[in-house]
């Protein structure tokens, strides 16, 4: 039996209507635990006319961080960026926007042998989302994962 999932956001910005993200089923592995413990989101951030959306996909089969812009109040959207571009999962992203700039959060996940750790890690935008700075992990002190 084959499950399909289909998650459509709506968020309102004064004004206007903005889609934020449609999730099909091949985006999440049902069968992966990880997957379904790590909902997907598409968390956003606006400034001005300026969108931002970010959200992780794990359609490559390894979890990315994806982004994406619009300078015209969500009416388009520029080419999806993908931020992590990791060897290890990249979830539970976040994001903030103040003028020209974006900021945005995510933890990095791994696994060695038993113990799975996790690091945030935080990339900075000041062009409106066209370009982001280098990936910058804030600690060095990992931290050991959920795994409820």
């Amino acid at each position: 039996m084959t499950m399909v999932l289909l998650v459509a956001m709506t968020a309102v910005v004064p004004g206007k209507n903005v889609l934020l993200q449609a999730v099909n089923a091949e985006d999440v592995n049902l069968e992966n635990p990880h997957d379904i413990k790590h909902e997907a989101k598409a968390p956003m951030a606006t400034s001005g006319d300026n969108v931002y959306i970010v959200w992780w996909s794990n359609k490559t089969g390894n979890d990315e961080i994806m982004f994406r812009a619009s300078t015209d109040n969500g009416k388009t959207f520029g080419d999806k960026i993908n931020l992590s571009n990791s060897t290890e999962r990249s979830v539970d992203a976040e994001i903030a926007a103040a003028g020209s700039s974006v900021y945005i959060t995510w933890w990095e996940e791994s696994e060695n042998g038993t113990e799975e750790t996790r690091k945030p890690v935080f990339r900075a935008s000041t062009d409106n989302g066209e370009t982001f700075g280098e990936t910058f992990v804030i600690t060095s002190n990992s931290t050991k994962a959920d795994t409820n």
